[in-house]
């Protein structure tokens, strides 16, 4: 029998200590079950077993199989949201809260990538593009806000002549530079993690599908095709492959599939042809594209999205259409590689957090900004397994509410949205 494979990646080409684990063929015991191996369900793991639990983790794939080892690897500032709109939602005490983690989050990631030598290329920088001139207002007002009510002095406002001696295309009127944020490899951040869990005790199956999750007594039990784990503590971490896992969960967030493309290699000098100072770009549109240079000197390039259980037949062209809106000069570049990946959106876009009965708990729909939170996420969710929730609970109670119709009927109202946001992306000015 094959162990399952990554998809065909640029990161899965370039991963560091991909090495198959086993796979669970007998039933076991533990203090905790966590169920999926990408960065939520890595970080729990990792924090959890500092804290002198035992931990197995059960993996349906690879470890960083899913959203984690497939994204932009964008290491954005704050939350999801706005800081201005957590406050009009949340209330402002909750807001600073909230930043506050966030700020937490990246000092904790930082930390983690140094202590165990996770070699994940991280360079810092993201330039977010206004992709339409009304938002230039927004952002200069952004930049202040931040500085004078979060004391946050590493964002600046970039005009758009300046903006176009920093990237080399026309398609945009100013951006935001933000210095605290960055990139990163994420497979590799992935993997770094799982290394770190291991050395701390950490057990990790691969290739281990939980087909029956039972949390409704305080003996929990996950069990998979040849074996079972038996754990007083579950956390489920799967974010988008989370399936009919959990009904109680599943409503609360929507699989979406995104997709991105790597170049041949640029040479440095190609590279910075494009991306003057090698920092990260996204953009203001609503289906956003997100894109920046590998180690190796490629355009990562990612753009589109599809809310099917199906991906394009041809991946390279469909993302290559996006590549060359933004960049028609590549027109005869070589694509080496092109790939998908599915995420998890809430309905609100801010991420669910929850505790079920029986000391279960449940942290996804990350919403594209999961390259940053869910490493603080998998931090909250030890503590609170070891009896201290507050942190947990102030992400527990920002409202996740369901999607209307739940599994069954989010579809299409997502996709008409959808359709609406991008039609206004392609007529606005």
């Amino acid at each position: 029998m094959t162990h399952p494979q990554h998809t065909g990646s640029y990161y899965a080409a370039t991963a560091i200590g991909d090495e198959p684990r086993p796979k669970l063929t007998e039933p076991i015991n533990a203090d905790v079950v966590v169920i999926g191996a990408g960065f939520t369900g890595l970080s729990s793991a990792l924090h959890l077993a500092e804290k002198g639990y035992k931990v197995v983790v059960l993996e349906a794939q690879r470890i960083g199989w899913g959203a984690s080892g497939r994204n932009g690897g964008l290491v954005c500032t704050g939350q999801r949201k706005g800081q201005d709109e957590l406050e009009e939602m949340l209330g402002e005490v909750n807001a600073r809260l909230l930043w506050d983690y966030a700020v937490e989050a990246k000092q904790t990631q930082q930390g983690l990538i140094k202590k165990h030598d996770i070699k994940c290329d991280y360079k810092p920088g993201i330039l977010t593009c206004a992709y339409k001139t009304s938002h230039n207002e927004w952002m200069e007002e952004e930049v202040d806000f931040m500085r004078e009510k979060y004391d946050y002095p590493h964002m600046r406002y970039v005009d758009k002549n300046e903006l176009h001696d920093m990237l080399a295309t026309p398609q945009y009127h100013g951006g935001i530079l933000d210095m605290d944020a960055g990139h990163l490899h994420p497979l590799n951040y992935a993997l770094g993690l799982a290394r770190a869990a291991e050395e701390a005790g950490v057990k990790i199956y691969e290739d281990s599908p939980v087909t029956n999750l039972q949390t409704v007594t305080e003996d929990h039990s996950a069990k998979t095709e040849f074996g079972e784990v038996n754990a007083k503590f579950t956390v489920i971490a799967c974010n988008g492959y989370l399936g009919k896992l959990d009904k109680r969960v599943a409503p609360k967030i929507m699989p979406i599939n995104n997709f991105m493309v790597a170049t041949e290699p640029l040479g440095e000098e190609g590279a910075r042809a494009l991306i003057r100072d090698d920092v990260a770009i996204d953009a203001t549109k609503f289906v956003v594209d997100y894109y920046r240079c590998s180690a190796d000197h490629r355009l990562l390039f990612g753009g589109g999205e599809n809310y099917s259980s199906k991906f394009p037949a041809d991946i390279k062209t469909f993302v290559r259409k996006y590549m060359l809106e933004v960049f028609p000069q590549l027109k005869d570049v070589k694509l080496d590689y092109g790939w998908g990946g599915t995420l998890a959106i809430t309905l609100n876009r801010m991420p669910a957090f929850g505790r079920l009965k029986n000391n279960c708990f449940y942290a996804l729909g990350f919403s594209g900004q999961g390259v940053l939170l869910t490493t603080m996420a998998g931090k909250v969710i030890a503590e609170a397994v070891s009896g201290t929730a507050e942190r947990f609970d102030v992400f527990a109670d920002v409202p996740t509410p369901n999607f209307p119709g739940g599994t069954l009927l989010r579809y299409p109202g997502l996709v008409a949205g959808m359709l609406y946001y991008s039609l206004k992306d392609k007529l606005g000015s």
